[in-house]
C-alpha cells in the first residue's frame, strides 16, 4: 500500500522525471530509481527499477509527442535504432535480475559517470542537419542500439544517457535531434524492461501511475527548456552532463555508506 506522503512525493518525483526526459531526453530511469528508493522509500531496489521503467516509458512517449510537434525527431534513425535495441533490453534485463540491487545501482552510477565524460568532451561540436539512415550509418545505428539496449535493460533503464550520445556518435546529428529521437528508444526500452520485470511482479503499479502524471506536467517544461538551450552552443551538452554527475556521485555516496 501507498501512503498519502509517498503518494505526494511520488507526484513530486515524477515530476522530476518528466522535466529530464523532455530537457536532456534521459534521466527518467536515473531519477527515477534512486528517488523511489531514497525518496518515496521503496524497500526493493529491484521493484524500484521495474516501476521505473513502465512509468519513464509512458513518461517518454508523451514527451515525443511534445518534440515531434517541433520536428525535431529523426524517425529513420530512431526506429532502427529502437528496434535494435529492443533485443538487446529483453536479454540485458534477465541478466540484471540476478545481481543484487545495490550492486546493479553502484555500477550504473560508474557508466553515468564515463558518459558524462564523453558529453563534455564533445560539447562545442555542431551537428549535422537533417540526418537520415543511410547504407554508411546502418551498421552503427544497429550496432550501437543493440548495445545500448542491452545495458539498458541490464540497468533497468530507459536508457536515454546512453542513447543520446550514441545516437549522435553513430550518425553525427546535433544533440537536440538526438534528444528528441532518443525518446522513442526510451519508450521501446522502457516498455520491453517492464514487460520482463511485470512478469517476476516486481512493479508497483499504482505508484507508476502517480510517476507518470507528475510526469506529464514536467515534461512540458523540460521540453521548452531543451529548445531554449540548444540555441546556445554547447549549453545543453553540459546541462545533460551535470545532471549525469550530480545523480551518480550521490548514487555512490548513499551506497558505500551502505556497504
Amino acid at each position: 500500500m501507498i501512503s498519502t506522503m509517498q503518494g505526494v512525493l511520488g507526484l513530486a518525483s515524477g515530476s522530476l522525471v518528466g522535466f529530464s526526459l523532455g530537457l536532456v531526453g534521459g534521466g527518467g530511469s536515473v531519477l527515477a530509481v534512486p528517488l523511489m528508493v531514497y525518496v518515496v522509500g521503496v524497500p526493493d531496489a529491484h521493484v524500484a527499477i521495474g516501476t521505473s521503467a513502465i512509468a519513464v516509458a509512458a513518461n517518454a512517449a508523451v514527451n515525443l509527442s511534445n518534440h515531434a510537434r517541433g520536428g525535431t525527431v529523426r524517425w529513420s534513425c530512431a526506429l532502427t535504432f529502437a528496434a535494435a535495441g529492443m533485443i538487446g533490453a529483453f536479454v540485458g534485463s534477465i541478466f540484471g535480475k540476478m545481481l543484487d540491487g545495490q550492486k546493479l545501482l553502484a555500477l550504473f552510477a560508474l557508466v553515468m559517470l564515463v558518459i558524462a565524460a564523453l558529453m563534455l568532451k564533445t560539447r562545442a561540436r555542431v551537428g549535422l542537419p537533417d540526418v537520415r539512415i543511410n547504407w554508411t550509418n546502418m551498421p552503427a545505428i544497429v550496432g550501437l542500439g543493440l548495445a545500448t539496449g542491452t545495458l539498458s535493460g541490464f540497468f533497468g533503464i530507459g536508457g536515454g544517457f546512453l542513447i543520446v550520445p550514441a545516437l549522435m556518435l553513430a550518425t553525427g546529428m546535433s544533440i537536440l535531434n538526438a534528444v528528441s529521437s532518443s525518446l522513442v528508444a526510451v519508450t521501446a526500452f522502457g516498455l520491453t524492461t517492464a514487460a520482463s520485470y511485470a512478469w517476476s511482479g516486481l512493479i508497483s503499479w499504482g505508484l507508476a501511475g502517480l510517476f507518470i502524471a507528475g510526469g506529464i506536467v514536467g515534461g512540458l517544461l523540460g521540453t521548452r527548456s531543451a529548445r531554449h538551450l540548444a540555441a546556445r552552443r554547447g549549453a545543453l551538452n553540459v546541462v545533460f552532463a551535470a545532471v549525469i554527475i550530480t545523480v551518480a556521485l550521490y548514487m555512490l555516496v548513499r551506497n558505500l555508506s551502505l556497504s
